[in-house]
């Protein structure tokens, strides 16, 4: 982003406020930058956004390989937005080696809803975090809500035990699957079971029909073997099968998912996660700021090689180097 072309912060969140996909589309560049002055910026902008101007939903989803996520939350954010809703996908895609940009396009795997009026859709670069989602997930869910997005799907990268990240940003966890349990059950860490609110196997038309629901079924057993959540339903999570080529099962989908947001916020225990996934937040960006503060001072960079080198040959364990380092970033 070239910093000269970048309009005011205010004309930003104006823009945001609007409801302009354009300028939302620039608010995440500009957030995503690296750019210590973009970076500033960034800072500023989400300051400067008021509270969203309608309730808000945010849905993570992580897909074995070849479930056809795509193909999901393209047929699924049609049905959301003819039920009225506007929705904005989040596509964490790998970062590519050379450019670091997102690499895998899924704006032009999900051209129809694209170019709806009530979507947006943005692929990210993971830019090599672990987790399934980029540094910036949470801020660029931020902007998509200020510009009046009430709907947030946010897309790992792929599944795996670190995808569970995407849970700490959002309400509810969607894990997708596909037609075909036994060794797939296995591939499927059970944190992944743990954190998901509904389960989802897709592909169930034509003649994977009765597959779709072997599969429900074993994976609806293996459920039983894990410890219910305090304070939901009975039956969460709860394993069911659609088909995003033929929209069977999605308006049902949505609907569970719905009543189980709906629970939650009669709860209380939707806030009182929003709470704690922002004090996750801080103590993260806290983590960063002091990495970087250590990083810049010169004194401790002098210090460092020593520290490493006693650390390397046993004479200091890495908490006590730690701890040697921050006693000298103190007045």
């Amino acid at each position: 982003m070239d910093a000269s072309a970048d309009p005011p912060v205010a004309g930003l969140a104006a823009g945001l406020a609007a409801g302009d996909r354009r300028t939302l589309a620039r608010a995440i560049t500009l957030v995503e930058s690296t750019r210590p002055d973009h970076r500033m910026a960034a800072r500023a902008l989400i300051a400067a956004l008021p509270p969203p101007p309608r309730p808000t939903l945010r849905i993570g989803l992580t897909g074995t390989p070849g479930v056809g996520k795509s193909t999901f939350i393209e047929a699924f954010g049609m049905h959301l937005v003819g039920l009225g809703h506007r929705v904005a996908v989040l596509a964490v895609d790998p970062s590519s080696p050379r450019t670091g940009g997102a690499i895998l396009g899924d704006k032009t795997r999900m051209g129809t809803l694209a170019r709806h009026r009530h979507a947006f859709i943005r692929p990210s670069p993971s830019q090599a975090a672990l987790g399934g989602i980029g540094p910036r997930t949470r801020d660029a869910v931020t902007l998509a809500e200020a510009a009046g997005f009430d709907l947030v799907l946010v897309e790992t990268v792929g599944v795996g035990q670190s995808e569970t990240e995407v849970a700490g940003i959002t309400d509810l966890f969607l894990l997708l699957l596909a037609p075909g349990g036994g060794d797939e059950l296995q591939g499927v860490k059970r944190g992944i079971m743990e954190r998901a609110d509904l389960i989802l196997v897709n592909k169930a038309d034509g003649t994977l029909v009765a597959e779709a629901d072997r599969t429900r079924a074993e994976y609806a057993g293996a459920l039983r073997l894990i410890r219910p959540r305090d304070g939901d339903p009975d039956g969460v999570p709860e394993v069911r099968c659609v088909s995003a080529r033929t929209g069977a099962g999605l308006a049902e989908a949505w609907s569970a998912l719905a009543r189980l947001a709906a629970h939650r916020r009669d709860t209380g225990a939707f806030a009182r996660t929003r709470d704690a996934q922002a004090e996750a937040a801080l103590d993260a960006a806290l983590a960063q700021a002091l990495a970087a503060r250590v990083r810049a001072d010169p004194a401790l960079s002098a210090a460092w090689p020593a520290l490493q080198a006693d650390v390397r040959a046993g004479r200091l364990s890495p908490e006590a180097a730690a701890e040697a380092a921050l006693a000298r970033l103190r007045p």
